[in-house]
């Protein structure tokens, strides 16, 4: 085996990590939350042609998808959301009908493997904690390091400018709460408020994400499980056929929305 020299490692992965984050301080569009609608949503704009970026506060990609099913790694998708399995070519297995059964560690790191290869830039350990704000709505994101977050530092954050953002956080509504409480802005839902989610009932929510994935203020849309949590619909649990449905629906939108900008 060659020599190595410890520094030339170090200088390695400082340059090339600063090359990527300088290359993405401008960009088409800043995806928060590295869940499965997220990563959906990543890959289709950045297939597309789009210059994506996906901020992720934990370490790890793939949001509850890894653990399945109460730490049974197993997923369910049912026949609707088959077509985008087959897409990132992840194996399933007909329970009955309309009941895929789905390894959840295949499909999560399946995902992520075939997004970042699509063009989809992944930046973990980085939390959104405020937004970019102008006359026309929302123009980018502030980030700063996770562990600045957890540990209460008294650190000033960084920006990223960016056509659109998608808040894919899930049940928490990181991003969406910021233009609620921060910005104290209406959003376009039917109260104008965070509606919250329901408890779970997985026909009713899946039934209903698609019509929940919208641009909920000026340049910031929704999708995944924040979608029905700030318009106000239930749950799903451990079926995931909507939640990567409603990460190719909301890409759909975003890059209308781009392209009518042109």
């Amino acid at each position: 085996m060659n020599k190595l020299d410890d520094i030339i490692v170090t200088r390695a992965i400082i340059e090339e990590y600063m090359n990527d984050l300088l290359d993405y301080t401008d960009i088409d569009v800043a995806i928060g939350g590295g869940g499965p609608s997220g990563i959906t949503a990543g890959y289709y704009l950045a297939k597309a042609g789009y210059k994506v970026a996906l901020f992720e506060r934990k370490l790890s990609i793939g949001g509850g998808m890894w653990g399945g099913g109460m730490m049974f790694n197993k997923i369910v998708v049912q026949e609707e959301g088959k077509r985008i399995l087959d897409e990132f070519d992840i194996s399933y297995k007909e329970y009955q009908e309309n009941y895929y059964t789905v390894d959840s560690i295949e499909c999560t790191s399946t995902l992520t493997s075939k997004a970042t290869k699509a063009g989809l830039k992944i930046f973990n350990l980085m939390s959104i904690e405020d937004l970019m704000v102008r006359e026309n709505g929302i123009n980018g994101v502030v980030l700063n390091w996770s562990s600045v977050e957890m540990s209460g530092l008294h650190i000033d954050p960084l920006t990223v400018r960016s056509k659109a953002v998608i808040d894919a956080t899930g049940h928490p509504l990181e991003i969406i709460k910021i233009v609620q409480e921060k910005m104290e802005e209406d959003l376009n839902t039917k109260t104008g408020k965070i509606m919250g989610e329901k408890s779970m009932w997985a026909d009713k929510a899946e039934g209903k994400i698609l019509d929940n994935v919208n641009e909920v203020y000026p340049g910031l849309y929704v999708t995944g499980m924040a979608a029905n949590a700030v318009h106000g619909s239930q749950r799903m649990g451990p079926i995931f056929g909507g939640m990567l449905l409603s990460g190719e629906y909301v890409a759909k939108l975003v890059a209308e929305d781009l392209e009518k900008r042109k």
